[in-house]
């Protein structure tokens, strides 16, 4: 399902303060404290290169960066493979 042009336009212009979130649940501060990411368990071993300072704030975000790095390649892959 694709948005017109002109449909795209009017959501656009209008202002957040008009949009209507009451179905939405609001995600609090207990919510990502509970959040867990859940990621495939079998996995490679490999070497990789990485630029010093990408890997410096991955590593700055804290445990799990090797994780969170992962499911940010894997939600890049999934974007491709829809595009």
């Amino acid at each position: 399902m694709s948005i017109s042009d002109a449909r795209l336009k009017e959501l656009q212009s209008r202002q957040d303060s008009n949009i209507d979130y009451s179905d939405i649940p609001e995600l609090d501060d207990a919510f990502f404290e509970a959040a867990k990411l859940k990621s495939p368990s079998d996995k490679t071993q490999i070497t990789v290169r990485l630029d010093s300072d990408v890997l410096e704030w991955f590593r700055s975000q804290g445990k799990g960066y090797q994780t969170r790095m992962n499911a940010v390649l894997k939600a890049y892959m999934q974007s491709q493979r829809r595009g």
